[in-house]
């Protein structure tokens, strides 16, 4: 793991979209993995920036969302694919028809898993992935448990998970769907690169263990520990426990 932590999370916000802006021009029709959340917002609004600016140049890349409500569909105002559109996808002029989301309104939900999963395939693979993590350490859905599946898969969200999202369905935890759908650990793991970002105090203890601790299904990120090519950016209160 190559970790940078920098003074504020303005900063942090500008190193990894500058990051993500290398991996564009070295690789043009990359494919990029999506979360959705607080954390990634600030990267979004540098890379919209960047592209204004001339630098960065979206319209041969493709992007699959991180993972979706189940019960939400794409029009949903608290939908991850219509947040991730409206932050980054439209304002960076990325094609619709190369930006991919799951269904979670679909009918059944362990097809469009798999219909995922097989699009994410055939697209090569995801190239480069950005992450959060959770204050549980849950990265994507994949929430803590004795197993994690591999694949895209139907998940049951913790409570602190739903309290986290509740901001999304005006503050009210009785409106966060009880599951989710989500790219599996596995499916991460395969990804050429990994970009996980953390701000705040709130995530220094997971932080902590995701670095430190060892590698279990109970803190979803661990398993970056066995990648290949991760890069952690913290801010300074993320990074406190370090």
């Amino acid at each position: 793991m190559k970790i940078s932590v920098f003074p504020t999370s303005e900063a942090l916000a500008e190193a990894a979209a500058r990051r993500v802006v290398n991996a564009l021009r070295e690789r043009p029709d990359v494919v990029l993995g999506l979360p959705a959340g607080r954390t990634p917002v600030g990267v979004y609004a540098e890379l919209a920036r960047l592209t204004v600016a001339g630098e960065a140049d979206f319209s041969s890349a493709t992007a699959f969302a991180l993972d979706e409500f189940v019960g939400i569909d794409h029009s949903h105002p608290a939908s991850f694919h219509r947040f991730i559109r409206e932050h980054l996808i439209d304002p960076v002029h990325l094609p619709h028809d190369q930006f991919h989301g799951l269904n979670g309104a679909a009918g059944d939900l362990q097809a469009e898993c798999d219909r995922y999963e097989t699009a994410i395939r055939d697209a090569g693979g995801i190239g480069l992935q950005l992450l959060g993590i959770g204050g549980n350490g849950h990265i994507g859905f994949n929430e803590p448990a004795d197993a994690l599946p591999a694949s895209t898969h139907r998940v049951t969200l913790l409570e602190a998970t739903r309290l986290a999202s509740a901001a999304l369905f005006d503050g009210d935890i009785a409106r966060v769907p009880r599951e989710a759908l989500t790219i599996g650990v596995g499916t991460i793991l395969k990804a050429e690169a990994v970009i996980l970002l953390a701000a705040g105090q709130g995530k220094a203890a997971s932080v902590e263990r995701m670095v430190r601790g060892p590698i279990t299904p109970m803190l979803p990120a661990s398993f970056l520990q066995a990648h290949r090519s991760v890069e952690i950016f913290l801010d300074q209160a993320a990074a406190s426990r370090l």
